[in-house]
């Protein structure tokens, strides 16, 4: 059997995925730019179509790291070449290009278990410090105070009830019990659940609340019944998750951390910090609105790598 060339098999697949799957253009610049490589290596274009030994040979190759001519690629890298290449082999056999069903004969790599970016708790407190404060002058308030006191009543929330940014910032005013330091959350997949909220983080709230945001609504002319949103600007409209990302950026930098800090570590990091301190696995669960437990277990890796770190730097023989 004859068929065709490599470069037009990858070209009738990228026209499937854009014709009859209607990928965007990001993930069709993305498929294309792994076929191509697969298309460019040794021995690819003459003998592709015989079997799953030379996507294999490939695939073994790209992922051999180490090699200072050739790097290689990482393992979440590898393994979206590998489902590109198992994705074209799937369609050339369908369309009756090859005879032989290569794709049941390309595993994909393991996907890699990524531990979460965490802070240690002086860390937090530092980040929660930077992000805002009381007004200096609380007699000649200004809108850079209100927005300090509006920061800082996020992050603290953040960190106090493990919320992921999109939960907090769609809060509504109805969703805090403040009088019983609870708050209602609506996570993924529209799941209510109930999460207490520390002391410290509902005073800050508490302030927020009472100044600046009431004056922002007032002067806005947006009411503060049901449905009104909990995080504002000062022209009374909610809070974008781009500028709470900001938020945390800036008050990261500002306390000498890692700029990869984002919302997010804040939720991994209260939920690394409950472990650390007794908490009972499936309760972090329940707190963190996970549907399984296997996804919270990730948190007992990283606890166990700081107990290791713990232990390397004080025990006298370690």
């Amino acid at each position: 059997m004859t068929g065709p060339s490599l470069d037009d098999a990858i070209a009738g697949y990228l026209a499937y995925l854009r014709v009859e799957r209607g990928l965007a253009e990001a993930s069709l610049t993305a498929y294309r730019s792994d076929l191509e490589d697969f298309a460019m290596s040794r021995g690819a274009a003459a003998s592709w179509a015989e079997g799953p030994e030379t996507a294999q040979r490939y695939l073994a190759a790209r992922g051999r790291r180490g090699r200072s001519a050739d790097p290689g690629l990482a393992p979440t890298s590898l393994r979206r070449r590998a489902a590109a290449i198992r994705g074209f082999y799937r369609f050339a056999f369908g369309d009756g290009l090859i005879e032989r069903d290569v794709a049941a004969h390309l595993d994909l790599p393991r996907q890699p278990r990524l531990l979460p970016e965490t802070l240690s708790v002086a860390e937090v407190e530092r980040l929660l410090e930077a992000s805002g404060g009381e007004p200096a002058h609380p007699r000649r308030l200004t809108e850079r105070d209100g927005v300090g006191l509006r920061d800082r009543a996020l992050t603290e929330l953040l960190y106090a009830a493990g919320l992921r940014v999109s939960e907090a910032l769609n809060l509504d005013v109805e969703h805090l019990q403040r009088d019983v330091g609870l708050v209602r959350v609506v996570g993924k997949g529209d799941k209510e659940r109930i999460v207490p909220v520390g002391e410290v983080a509902l005073g800050w709230l508490s302030r927020y609340l009472a100044w600046p945001r009431a004056a922002w609504l007032a002067a806005s002319g947006v009411g503060d019944g049901p449905g009104s949103p909990v995080f504002v600007t000062a022209q009374g409209r909610r809070l974008t998750r781009t500028r709470a990302w900001s938020i945390v950026k800036a008050a990261a930098i500002a306390a000498g951390l890692d700029d990869r800090v984002s919302p997010h570590t804040l939720r991994h990091s209260f939920a690394t910090h409950l472990l650390e301190g007794g908490a009972d696995l499936r309760v972090v669960q329940e707190l963190l609105g996970h549907a399984t437990i296997s996804t919270t277990q990730l948190y007992t890796h990283v606890t166990g790598e700081r107990i290791r770190e713990v232990y390397s730097r004080a025990h006298p023989r370690a």
